[in-house]
Parts: C-alpha cells; sequence; structure tokens
C-alpha cells in the first residue's frame, strides 16, 4: 500500500540549529516531544556554523545531508565528514557536535523496538528503476530531494515531485520500485519493527 505526503501535510518545529520537518511518524498519534514513537523521519536545516544535535538516549539514529556538508562529532571520537547523501549511523544518545550548514535527512528508530536501514538512489542524464524488496511488516520511506520520481507497488503508482515523500508499507512480502526521471535523488528509508 502507498501513501503520499505533500509539503501541506509536513509538521515543522524548531532546534537550537535551526528547523526540523517532520515527514513522517509512527504510530501515527506518536509525538516527538513526548518520546513515544517507533519510528520518525524527517529533514531538518542546520543554520548554525556550530550546532548540538538533542540527544535521544532510546533511538538509533541515521543521518544523511541532502544540500551542504557536516561535520559530526561524537564525543571522544574523530570527527565525520559527511557530504550530500552520504548515510552516517550513530547512538542517538550520544553526545554529538555538528559543524558546517546544510539540509540533511533523518531516521530515528526505537532501540529494542525497530531496526532500519537507510540509502540514497540518484540519477544523471538518464531515467533509472530502483527496486525495494519488502518482507512482511517491513515499511519503506522513499523522499524526494530533488527531482521527480514515481513509487510503483502492483497496480499502485505515486508520482512524487521534489519535497514530496512516499511511505510503502507491507503485509507480505512484496517489491516496490521507484522511477527516477533524470537529475532526481532520492533517500530511501527501510524499517522492521520488533527487533
Amino acid at each position: 500500500m502507498l501513501t503520499k505526503l505533500t509539503q501541506n501535510e509536513y509538521k515543522v518545529s524548531f532546534w537550537s540549529g535551526g528547523t526540523t520537518t517532520q515527514l513522517a511518524i509512527y504510530p501515527s498519534g506518536a509525538e516527538y516531544a513526548d518520546r513515544d514513537f517507533l519510528w520518525r523521519v524527517s529533514s531538518a536545516s542546520v543554520d548554525a556554523d556550530t550546532s548540538v544535535f538533542t540527544p535521544l538516549p532510546d533511538y538509533d539514529r541515521l543521518i544523511a545531508p541532502l544540500s551542504g556538508s557536516i561535520a559530526l562529532t561524537l564525543e571522544g571520537e574523530e570527527p565525520v565528514k559527511l557530504d550530500p547523501l552520504e548515510v552516517f549511523a550513530f547512538d542517538g544518545g550520544a553526545a554529538v557536535k555538528s559543524e558546517g550548514r546544510c539540509t540533511d535527512f533523518n531516521l530515528m528508530l526505537r532501540k529494542g523496538s525497530a531496526t532500519g536501514e537507510m540509502f540514497s538512489a540518484s540519477t544523471e542524464k538518464k531515467e533509472k528503476v530502483f527496486g525495494v524488496d519488502l518482507a512482511s511488516r517491513e515499511t519503506a520511506v522513499f523522499y524526494v530531494a530533488k527531482g521527480r520520481a514515481e513509487a510503483i507497488c502492483g497496480a499502485e503508482n505515486e508520482p512524487l515531485r521534489a519535497g514530496e515523500t512516499c511511505i510503502a508499507r507491507a503485509n507480505w512480502e512484496c517489491s516496490v520500485r521507484i522511477r527516477l526521471a533524470p537529475r532526481t535523488a532520492v533517500m530511501i528509508a527501510v524499517i522492521t519493527p520488533g527487533r
């Protein structure tokens, strides 16, 4: 089943380094502030040259810049520089300092209740189709960072523009395809509950 979300349906809030746009949260009635969600997908602007991430000790996090670059320093470790579409996974409870300005894409997963992965798909001059196989109960989230795409699952299809999201939910094993127009970039998160 495919569900399309547009910018009118997103929830925008502020954090110490800029703004956060919540693209999707599960379960649907959950609130980020209450920390009662199983998973959350968002896009944040990092508007300050140096900022500190909000600690989320009950969650694992994955992050990737969509535009711009940032360097993340976890306490006691060397900085990790991230260029556009490069994914970095870390413990949400870690003290994280960020340097640089960017717009990023985030996946948050409650520890012990969900696992997931995040990756990008992009095109230059030619259209491409990427497939994502979903096992029973898995969810895939597609976010178009730039360009145009189309999510396809069986007889369903959803055209997507930059800034739009499509959620694919499986209650049986299925394959979801995402067709990318030229000069398009899409972030993909695949979430498995109960692990």
